[in-house]
């Protein structure tokens, strides 16, 4: 099946990670202010970020475009009809079929852009981290405990030894009695959440592994771990962005798990076994 080409907007996020300083100032400001690049010269958004024409040249080179007018069109195909083609907008007088099909719709394309981004590298080097690990802690606060817990309902399938709790002062007291040889995957839509911020900075003392589920590569959390891993979500009048981002997070979870259960082999295979043997009595 052939790959349909990345956006522009969907390019800048997953880049975003390799760029240099000046690269993310323009890229910021072309993600928070989309509309107003296409109706702005080079000069005068050079002139916005006190960089040089020629600055703002090579970023949209770097970026895959011949140009800024190059890019300033293919930004503007996309943003002509904002999120009702993308991430459709729900009216109060939809039908319930017509809302279902639009929520739908924006789960898809949810995960469809998370997948554009996807860092291959990273993801191999969470796997490995996290098979490698003599303990895996997860860490989520408020909805993002929610997906945690789902984490750890996936993974203690694979046999690892895996943990994961809802109350924040639990979550430190295990944060503190992780070691250099433990991994902790923080999940955080905003990557900016105090709590987990205060639980990076315990478990960063112990000399643990750190992985990162966010939303945001410029974030403290995102820039505070080892292998930050990232999902794309856009903010709907009815849907926001963290209630989108749950699908990408939950998806990426499920990546990971099923690469772990492939590469543990038999011991993976023998722990989904005897896991599915101990719940065959909850069955009627």
């Amino acid at each position: 099946m052939k790959k349909t080409q990345d956006t522009c907007l969907i390019t800048v996020r997953k880049l975003y990670p390799k760029f240099s300083v000046t690269e993310r100032k323009i890229a910021d400001y072309i993600l928070k202010n989309p509309n107003k690049i296409i109706h702005s010269s080079i000069n005068q958004l050079a002139e916005d970020l006190e960089v040089a024409d020629s600055t703002v040249f090579r970023f949209c080179k770097r970026i895959g475009y011949k140009g800024y007018q190059a890019m300033k069109i293919a930004l503007a195909s996309e943003i002509v009809s904002p999120l009702q083609d993308i991430h459709e907008k729900v009216n109060e007088g939809d039908s319930v079929d017509t809302i279902a099909s639009k929520v739908f719709r924006s789960n898809i394309k949810t995960i469809e852009d998370t997948l554009t981004i996807v860092n291959e590298d990273q993801l191999q080097l969470a796997v490995d981290t996290i098979i490698n690990a003599e303990s895996v802690e997860f860490f989520g606060s408020g909805g993002s405990s929610i997906i945690a817990l789902d984490a750890y309902h996936k993974l203690v399938r694979t046999g690892l030894k895996v943990h994961a709790v809802i109350d924040t002062h639990f979550q430190l007291m295990a944060a503190s009695q992780m070691t250099e040889k433990d991994c902790a995957v923080f999940i955080s839509h905003s990557g900016s959440s105090k709590d987990i911020l205060h639980i990076l900075n315990v478990v960063k003392a112990t000399g643990a592994k750190m992985i990162a589920i966010t939303n945001h590569a410029k974030s403290p959390l995102s820039g505070g771990v080892d292998i930050p891993l990232y999902t794309v979500s856009e903010e709907t009048e009815y849907r926001s962005e963290a209630l989108s981002s749950r699908i990408a997070q939950l998806t990426l979870i499920d990546v990971l798990y099923v690469n772990i259960l492939i590469k543990r082999g038999n011991e993976g295979k023998d722990a989904l076994k005897k896991m599915r043997e101990a719940i065959l009595v909850k069955r009627i």
